[in-house]
């Protein structure tokens, strides 16, 4: 079954078909990762209440924590008023990025200085 056509007509995709998604731990507001969807992650992931992604790198979709048991279990779903990014709320379990960090924001913080 496809998404609903009603959701799927209000995205604003790239080039490629892909749309951003901002993942937010739904309790605290904490921003876990940037990942990305197409209408078939989307689908899946309203359906299953689990986090599915499109891989950029290995061309193939992923449901957040199927091998490191680092689950995303959705809270809710938004898109954002011009339909070119969705917004998920998750309950994290365990680590949200890659490298066994918590987010994928920790590693890099830059200095801001105002002028």
């Amino acid at each position: 079954m496809p998404l609903d056509p009603a959701i799927a007509a209000r995205l604003k995709r790239t080039a490629d078909g892909l749309v951003p998604a901002v993942v937010q731990q739904h309790d605290t507001g904490e921003v876990l990762m940037l990942a990305w969807m197409d209408d078939e992650a989307l689908h899946r992931t309203l359906t299953t209440g689990r986090a599915t992604y499109w891989s950029r790198s290995r061309r193939s979709y992923w449901v957040k924590g199927e091998t490191s048991g680092n689950v995303q279990h959705v809270r809710s779903v938004a898109l954002d008023c011009d339909g070119d990014t969705i917004l998920l709320r998750v309950d994290q379990v365990g680590a949200a990025c890659h490298t066994g960090d918590r987010t994928c924001f920790d590693a890099d913080r830059l200095a801001v200085t105002p002028a």
